[in-house]
């Protein structure tokens, strides 16, 4: 299974595991106070403190016209909110299950415009489906996803834009000024890699400049046009920092993987790179080709020429 997919089914089965109990036990609980609209609503706000991180609860009929107020952690009852049609809404459009606790997609909610999730509990009596019970999460409130979804270190090719592709023979390489001067560009990158703090850096071949951040300000990134990369003296501009010993690429590869990124620049006028990209600490060097595609490969794979990246660029 894909690891992003992987880690979003962790947590929703996590959320699922907190609302399923006390779902139930609210839905039985209203199914006696369902044709009384003023019990129902008391019942509902009451019970809204038992659902960690839910923000509004609510009771539909099976059409998904609401029969209730909105019960809301902050505000209280919602009264505008009673005979609202949700039927068209994510989490009752395909129609949930009349039997178990459905959990919807993340979708856009229309109320406060962000990514959100409902969960929907069939509630019956002797039997009958009187409708379901709603209940709405803002993802910001969880406090599932405390560790940062990391990155599967393998290569990934993404496909461009059709419309750049469909036009790849018509186009031909255009030499840069970086082409003209690349013997003595790509040291300075790799001087401000190895010896100036520089964790991420990507070269724009066709556009005359790099983009780079540095170790000491990650939040932001600096530009830096042709002339800055042409001028040695560029680096004396940023503090010298020892290698980072948490860098997944070693000092001696950033080498290397320039050559590597110039070889890939004038291998073929056609299908040339645009753009290659260095991460010391995550160990992946991205490509953009002329003909949109992209690449994300760990540095050691792209270093072995024998490997499958080397027979599709593209």
């Amino acid at each position: 299974m894909d690891p992003l997919k992987q880690n979003i089914d962790i947590q929703r089965a996590s959320l699922r595991n907190m609302l399923v109990d006390p779902m139930q036990r609210i839905g039985r609980e209203i199914s006696a106070k369902w044709d009384d609209k003023e019990r129902l609503d008391k019942a509902l706000l009451s019970d809204l403190s038992t659902l960690p991180y839910v923000k509004y609860i609510y009771a539909m009929n099976p059409g998904g016209i609401q029969v209730s107020d909105n019960a809301a952690r902050e505000e209280g009852l919602l009264r505008k909110d009673f005979g609202r049609d949700r039927s068209s809404r994510p989490y009752m459009s395909p129609y949930p299950s009349t039997q178990e606790l459905t959990l919807s997609d993340t979708y856009i909610s229309q109320r406060i415009k962000r990514p959100s999730i409902t969960a929907i509990q069939p509630v019956h009596k002797d039997s009958e489906l009187l409708g379901f019970l709603g209940a709405d999460v803002d993802l910001r409130d969880l406090p599932l996803t405390l560790e940062v979804y990391k990155e599967p270190s393998k290569w990934q090719q993404l496909k461009g834009d059709p419309a750049i592709r469909g036009q790849i023979f018509k186009q031909k390489r255009v030499e840069s000024r970086i082409d003209r001067h690349i013997d003595e560009i790509l040291p300075v990158i790799e001087e401000l890699m190895c010896e100036s703090g520089v964790y991420h850096g990507k070269i724009h071949f066709s556009s005359n400049r790099a983009t780079i951040w540095h170790i000491d300000d990650p939040y932001c990134y600096r530009l830096l046009d042709y002339d800055a990369l042409i001028d040695p003296d560029i680096c004396f501009t940023y503090p010298h920092r020892e290698y980072p010993h948490k860098a997944v690429i070693p000092k001696d590869a950033i080498a290397p993987i320039l050559d590597t990124f110039k070889y890939l620049r004038f291998a073929d006028d056609t299908i040339y790179l645009r753009a290659g990209s260095i991460n010391i600490f995550n160990g992946i060097v991205g490509l953009n080709f002329s003909c949109d595609g992209s690449h994300y490969i760990p540095y050691t794979q792209f270093l072995a020429k024998d490997s499958k990246f080397w027979g599709d660029t593209s």
